[in-house]
């Protein structure tokens, strides 16, 4: 598939400063997005998508309105959308395996569409900066930086999360307050190295969770009676930008964890998965286990 900027083929850059340099109007596109106030967006109509999940939906989704991500760091937030059928899928990278996510990605929006359906593929990158170990920069030119701010020679990100409204396509800088449902269990699979996988169906507007297995986290114990800088320093891929509640995110994490070594059976009885959908006031109901 040819790479289109501002309607025109281009080549494919050596890099994405390369691809900036030569097509200005992307760069002031990102401007704009980083000049924006952080918007809060709450639970109703929105679908929170965690590290390593993909969502995908259309305007015809009765369910959901928003799309949503956000404590990007050295990871990306990559929004996918087809301009005929409105199509869109985000996802949140981390870098971990791009070659098979990134077909994972592409399939996910060709499902939505027919072949003598009009539209082309429109993608948008939100996340990375100069961190130390270059991570970023990495996962950037593996996916394809306007995203970072230097303050006392230390380097962070300016936009950590970004959410799309599927019926307009506009995206926004966002935070979320809610990140649910079971946002616990979903960041334990990611921890312990779980791949990125789909997350909704649109077909039945529902959510679907597991059942996801994981071995027991190593060492959980000793992990659990570090302090907050072991942690930061130990279990972050770029310690000094992390937002505020990270290191409580890991805490409890590795609590649920230790409390699931073993979720199959504990978490997803029969092997069934947990299935949500949203109600009338536009939360997220557990609805059964998938097949009871």
């Amino acid at each position: 598939m040819p790479l289109l900027v501002e309607g025109r083929r281009v080549r494919l850059p050596q890099s994405a400063g390369d691809l900036v340099r030569a097509h200005p109007l992307l760069e002031e596109r990102a401007r704009l997005l980083r000049g924006q106030s952080v918007q809060q967006v709450g639970p109703q109509g929105l679908l929170y998508v965690q590290q390593r999940e993909l969502a995908v939906t259309s305007p015809k989704d009765g369910s959901i309105s928003i799309l949503g991500s956000d404590d990007a760091t050295t990871c990306h937030i990559v929004v996918l959308r087809h301009t005929g059928n409105g199509a869109t899928c985000l996802t949140h990278c981390d870098g971990t395996d791009t070659k098979a996510e990134v077909p994972l990605i592409m399939n996910s929006i060709k499902s939505f569409s027919n072949h003598t359906e009009c539209g082309r593929l429109e993608v948008h990158l939100v996340g990375g900066f100069s961190d130390e170990r270059q991570l970023s920069r990495k996962l950037t030119h593996q996916l394809l930086k306007l995203n970072d701010r230097e303050e006392n020679e230390n380097h962070f990100p300016i936009i950590y999360g970004i959410a799309v409204n599927i019926k307009t396509a506009e995206i926004y800088r966002a935070s979320f307050h809610d990140r649910g449902p079971e946002e616990e269990l979903r960041a334990a699979r990611a921890l312990t190295g779980g791949p990125m996988i789909s997350i909704y169906d649109a077909k039945t507007e529902q959510l679907r969770i597991g059942p996801y297995s994981w071995t027991p986290f190593p060492h959980v114990d000793f992990w659990l009676q570090q302090d907050d800088k072991q942690i930061l320093e130990n279990l972050s891929t770029s310690p000094l930008a992390e937002p505020p509640h990270f290191v409580e995110h890991i805490r409890s994490t590795l609590v649920f964890l230790k409390k699931y070594p073993s979720p199959t059976n504990t978490l997803f009885p029969g092997n069934k998965a947990l299935l949500y959908k949203k109600n009338e006031d536009g939360l997220w109901e557990k609805i059964s286990s998938a097949g009871s």
